[in-house]
């Protein structure tokens, strides 16, 4: 560029370079990709918890081997939201229809397997091992399901990333078991790193 043109050049233009922008889009409606509209039916819920993301492994059990039908990656805001927003779906649900049918408990002395042993006996196809992101999530419910549609809100249009479903009688114990996956995570969050050794 010769010294004319750079004196041409209006003022205001963006410099040369990477641009870096916040984007706020509202997610008016989620796209719902070919390759996930049909969804996935479960019967558990696998919560586990890293240090920034909590991953929900929805699993079938109707028969052997056991399948990983859906792997989703939540942040922990996320999780927040999506448990206040079970708890509401599941208060209209008793509303509508009564509680959910109460699952049999185990019987006294049979343990829960270790969840080493779960996944050693768990077909997990290598597409699924990543899982889903979603940074969002979409609830409904029928007499006999809740569908949860589970979103990436990226600009320029929101996506869901996967779509699963889950028995109606199963929903209060992946509720528990979301809430205390999250409330453990909290107080690891308030308590701060444990102390080194020898301190």
């Amino acid at each position: 560029m010769n010294p004319e043109d750079e004196q041409k050049k209006p003022e205001g233009d963006p410099p040369p370079g990477p641009v870096n922008q916040e984007v706020h889009h509202s997610q008016v409606s989620a796209r719902v990709p070919s390759t996930v509209g049909r969804g996935a039916f479960s019967t558990g819920v696998i919560v586990m918890q890293g240090s920034d993301e909590f991953v929900l492994d929805f699993l079938l059990m109707l028969a052997q081997p056991h399948q990983l039908v859906a792997r989703v990656v939540l942040p922990p805001r996320t999780v927040e939201r999506f448990i206040h927003a079970l708890q509401e779906n599941l208060r209209g649900y008793k509303q509508n229809f009564g509680a959910p049918t109460a699952l049999p408990t185990q019987p006294p002395g049979v343990k829960q397997p270790p969840v080493e042993e779960v996944y050693d006996q768990l077909k997990i196809a290598d597409e699924s091992l990543s899982g889903q992101y979603a940074n969002a999530v979409m609830i409904g419910h029928t007499p006999a399901e809740f569908w949860f549609d589970f979103i990436t809100n990226f600009y320029p249009r929101s996506a869901v990333s996967s779509r699963v479903f889950l028995a109606a009688p199963q929903v209060p114990r992946f509720l528990d078991t979301l809430s205390q996956a999250f409330q453990k995570y909290r107080d690891r969050q308030q308590g701060g790193p444990p102390p080194a050794a020898g301190a």
